[in-house]
C-alpha cells in the first residue's frame, strides 16, 4: 500500500497519501519494515534511481511513528510470506487500529479462524479510506 501510494501516486492510494500527510492517519513503521521498504523500491523494475528512493522515502517518513519490535518478536498468525511478518509484527507491537494492504496474504489474515488472532483490522485501501471519510467531514 505505501510502496503504491509513493511509486504510482494515483488512484485510493494517493487519497491514503493524502490522509497520513494532513494527519488523518498514522503510518506506523519499525526498523525491519523500514528496511523492506527499501529493498523493494530498488527493484529494478521501478527504475528508480538511488535518488529517487531517497525522495520517497523522505516523503513518507517524516509522517510515521516508529515502534520498536521486541526481541522475540511478539506472536503473529501464520503467514505464508515471510516477508510478510514484519508488517504483523509491526501491528502487534504498536497496537495497530488497521493494517492497510493490497496483499492478499495479509487480507486473509482478517478471518475469524485466525490464530493468534490479530488485534487490529486488515483492510484494503478502499475499505480504509471509507472508514477515513467521515473523519474528513469534522
Amino acid at each position: 500500500m505505501v510502496l503504491s501510494a509513493l511509486v504510482f501516486g494515483g488512484g485510493p492510494t494517493a487519497q491514503l497519501r493524502q490522509a497520513w500527510q494532513s494527519g488523518r492517519l498514522l503510518p506506523l513503521v519499525s526498523t525491519a519494515t523500514v528496511q523492506e521498504l527499501m529493498r523493494v523500491l530498488a527493484y529494478p523494475k521501478f527504475k528508480l534511481t538511488a535518488e529517487d528512493q531517497r525522495e520517497l522515502l523522505a516523503d513518507y517518513l517524516p509522517w510515521t511513528e516508529v515502534v520498536t519490535v521486541p526481541e522475540p518478536p511478539p506472536p503473529v498468525p501464520a503467514c505464508r510470506d515471510p516477508h510478510d511478518l514484519p508488517f504483523l509484527h509491526l501491528a502487534v507491537a504498536g497496537r495497530a487500529e488497521l493494517l492497510v494492504s493490497g496483499d492478499a496474504d495479509l487480507l486473509a489474515l482478517a478471518g475469524p479462524g485466525t490464530r493468534p488472532r490479530l488485534r487490529c483490522r486488515v483492510l484494503t485501501v478502499q475499505a480504509a479510506l471509507q472508514l477515513l471519510q467521515p473523519l474528513a467531514l469534522r
